[in-house]
């Protein structure tokens, strides 16, 4: 699957989930519940993953724990919080550069309508 491919599904996936549940449940449950749903479609997904940092010859283990990353191309970061600061698109660029991936989305689940929480981010580094 390409990249805009994998959009497409979770895009899908997350708007049932919305349509189902509506907004205002933890951040957990979206995860849980988009990991299970991708997964039952046969995608490969891994979740909380640690992710090592490496800074000179340091190597931290677990830098951060992605929510999720799917086909090991896109990384899913998912916010239940009233509104999206520049601070969470700053760190799925962050999330992009530590592990080669091209594409992040990050979903807002509270919002009235989940394509005002529905973003593409795109590492152009």
């Amino acid at each position: 699957m390409t990249e805009n491919e994998i959009a497409k599904v979770v895009f899908d996936v997350s708007l049932e989930m919305h349509r189902n549940y509506g907004p205002g449940l933890f951040e957990s449950v979206y995860e849980e519940i988009l990991f299970y749903e991708l997964v039952q479609k046969g995608i490969f997904v891994e979740r909380q993953k640690p992710i090592p940092v490496f800074h000179k010859e340091i190597k931290m283990e677990i830098g951060f724990r992605s929510d999720l990353i799917v086909e090991k191309k896109v990384i899913v970061e998912i916010k239940s919080v009233e509104e999206l600061g520049r601070v969470h698109y700053k760190q799925v660029i962050t999330y992009l550069k530590l592990t080669d991936c091209k594409l992040g989305l990050l979903i807002n689940f509270n919002v009235d309508l989940l394509k005002d929480g529905f973003h593409r981010v795109v590492n152009k580094l």
